[in-house]
């Protein structure tokens, strides 16, 4: 590759590492944007980042900007290979992370057990010394015993200290003191404070999100070292950017301090490319739905606005409640289902997709790498949806006899031969991945018929069309290079932050100069943050939000505020606003003060995003893109002869009906029978799904 303005970025799955790279030609205004991929590389996930550079021929010298999502935090937390953590708390707080909360997803279940917290008891330390709510010391804090604490740390073989005090999220002068104190006394260590996390309220959360990044510190940071430096070594002298779990990038430095933002790093690039997609066609209102090799996320996207939350849990399932991570994180609703989710009859003879999934090694059984369990992906080859001569875009061969013992096994288990068994494998992921979409949908007070369904990922046009149909959406879009779509979505993104405060007042006019001057405050802190590395003022966008209940309730509700001071005249707008956004989630309204909970700042640095120009054409018609037809089984219409098309050789403007298959290297679009689809100008193919529901 020549050099010139490159931009990739990369995004590091459970099945396969996505590459997205795109050189713009500054003398022609035109750009050229390619994809590739290659199998995840567990153990070393740079390797993979490497290998589909190489398999794409991206020269690390050539390029200018580099995005990264990664897997690494979420992996070593839910497989337990971090390290090992002390806690540093306050005097009478040692507890905290047993007690935890009453949230027992399994209540009758008299043998229920909590979690077991990521730091052992004789590893928590407590320290005197106190804050109040409001900030102001009540007692000094004495930091006499920490040279002992030092000492047994490193005598149990301590890699990482976490330290949370009671009410550092209003003063965090104690827990400043004892870092600075502790860096002192054990220069090497990983250490991470919650105020450098979070400045909210809610202690369990706190010290369970500050023990979860210090338990990934010097996982997280040794892995961008090696990326960071194996990338030099090749060349490489662009900016680096990780992309984190509020849909923006960060540098890697910021990031392996805290790198429990990038808990959710992939996930929220496709969102976030959802998003802008979104804004690109014309459509605010989007559903997006990811549906990788592992898993399938859905994320609901309101007037071009991503939902952002801090209140994501890991490992909640029906027999755990999990750990709370108080970091914002892309609302989304994640599940066991992808296309190496296994499929599996339950003692009740019941049968069941995921959430086990076959992974990038051994995959599924069509990889033939030894997998013999039937996967989603095998169900769907097995019916025809997938080419079994062009799998993996003809990159792999597909052993078929692998393929019809492993749904033979299940068919076996059912009473039902091979392409019922088959049937039902998709029907059951379908159902799985509806229910998901009603979760971020109708349990949260939206219509799923008032939104557009951008589907993504390597399997996220496989079932699309069908969960369209299913939720009465009128429209679905598969984006061009939907396999590495959440790529796509790391180039669209912008450097951002964002700090949350608690500030507990009622809504009221008398209380607006006290809002304002810690929205003021907190932005001023942004934007000194900025301004030691470098970055102009003038470059930086802030927008501000406020969580908000009902006085006396425990939850709160988020809404955006209009740009400008907050005055005593502007308070009544701001609580109008806060009334229609908890009625159109809980269906009612209350009488009753309103209490400003939190407030929420976001900072926004443009880093340069990918500009999207409609496709050129070459006058082709869908006749010349048409391969040839197949007989699919599309498990719930029948089996029909379907049109295939070359997605390669698809332009703007060209329309076809279904039943029809879309095969493109990435990604198998089906396209069900009396539904039709038409190439927009960006090379998005859009289907319209005739299923008598009507947006209003």
């Amino acid at each position: 590759m020549t050099a010139g303005n490159i931009r990739v970025a990369t995004d590091v799955g459970g099945t396969f590492t996505d590459l997205l790279v795109c050189e713009y030609d500054d003398a022609t205004g035109t750009a050229v944007v390619r994809s590739a991929k290659a199998d995840t590389t567990p153990g070393g996930y740079e390797e993979g980042v490497f290998a589909v550079m190489a398999k794409a021929g991206v020269e690390a010298e050539a390029v200018d900007f580099l995005a990264h999502g990664t897997t690494v935090v979420i992996n070593a937390l839910t497989e337990r290979t971090g390290v090992r953590v002390g806690l540093i708390t306050t005097e009478g707080f040692r507890d905290t992370l047993e007690i935890a909360r009453g949230n027992r997803p399994d209540f009758f279940n008299l043998h229920y057990r909590k979690p077991e917290p990521f730091v052992p008891r004789h590893l928590r330390r407590e320290l005197p010394g106190r804050m109040d709510y409001h900030g102001r010391e009540m007692r000094s804090l004495d930091l006499a015993p920490l040279p002992e604490f030092v000492a047994d740390f490193q005598a149990e073989a301590v890699e990482a200290v976490a330290i949370c005090f009671i009410h550092a999220y209003a003063n965090p002068a104690h827990e400043q003191a004892a870092l600075a104190e502790l860096k002192r006394l054990w220069p090497e260590v990983a250490a991470i404070s919650s105020h450098q996390i979070t400045r909210e309220w809610r202690e369990y959360e706190r010290t369970s999100t500050t023990v979860l990044s210090a338990y990934v510190q010097p996982v997280a940071q040794n892995y961008l070292r090696r990326l960071d430096s194996g990338l030099a070594e090749r060349g490489f002298g662009g900016g680096l950017y990780v992309m984190q779990s509020n849909c923006g990038v960060d540098s890697v430095d910021t990031v392996s301090h805290i790198p429990i933002t990038m808990v959710e790093s992939g996930p929220a690039s496709g969102v976030w490319g959802a998003a802008e997609l979104g804004r690109l066609i014309g459509e605010p209102n989007v559903l997006a739905l990811d549906i990788g090799g592992t898993t399938a996320k859905c994320s609901l996207i309101e007037d071009s606005n991503v939902r952002i939350r801090t209140d994501y849990w890991i490992g909640r399932n029906r027999a755990s409640s999990g750990y709370p991570i108080m970091v914002p994180v892309v609302d989304l609703v994640e599940i066991g289902n992808g296309g190496g989710s296994i499929a599996w009859v339950d003692d009740f003879g019941k049968l069941r997709v995921g959430p086990r999934s076959a992974g990038a090694i051994p995959g599924p059984a069509a990889y033939g790498r030894g997998g013999n369990e039937a996967t989603t992906t095998d169900a769907n080859l097995w019916l025809g949806r997938i080419n079994r001569d062009y799998f993996c875009g003809g990159a792999v061969k597909a052993d078929m006899n692998a393929v019809q013992r492993a749904i033979g096994e299940v068919g076996a288990r059912l009473g039902v031969d091979g392409d019922e068994a088959a049937r039902g494998i998709v029907r059951i992921a379908n159902n799985n991945m509806v229910n998901a979409l009603k979760l971020i949908s109708v349990n949260r007070g939206f219509d799923p018929r008032d939104f557009t369904l951008v589907a993504f990922g390597g399997g996220g046009a496989m079932h699309a069309a069908a969960l369209a149909q299913e939720l009465g959406v009128t429209e679905v879009v598969v984006p061009a290079d939907a396999s590495v779509f959440s790529a796509w979505g790391m180039m669209m993104s912008d450097l951002r932050r964002d700090d949350m405060r608690t500030l507990l007042v009622d809504l009221v006019a008398g209380n607006a100069a006290r809002i304002e001057t810690a929205f003021a405050e907190t932005e001023a802190r942004a934007l000194s943050r900025f301004a030691a590395e470098g970055i102009e003022a003038s470059r930086i966008g802030l927008a501000r939000l406020g969580r908000f209940r009902y006085q006396g309730q425990e939850h709160t509700t988020e809404v955006p505020l209009e740009s400008g001071p907050v005055t005593a005249d502007g308070i009544a707008a701001i609580e109008a606003r806060f009334h229609e956004a908890y009625e159109r989630e809980y269906t009612y309204r209350l009488d009753a003060t309103v209490e400003m909970v939190a407030l929420h700042v976001v900072s926004t640095v443009e880093i340069g995003r990918l500009a999207m120009a409609p496709r050129e054409t070459t006058g082709r018609t869908p006749g010349e893109a048409r391969k040839g037809t197949r007989r699919v089984d599309y498990a719930l219409e029948g089996i029909h002869e379907a049109a295939i098309y070359d997605g390669q050789k698809l332009e703007p403007g060209m329309a076809f009906d279904g039943p029809a298959i879309v095969e493109d290297p990435g990604t198998t679009v089906v396209i069900h029978p009396g539904q039709d689809a038409e190439v927009d100008g960006f090379g998005n193919i859009r289907i319209h799904v005739r299923n008598g529901a009507k947006r209003p």
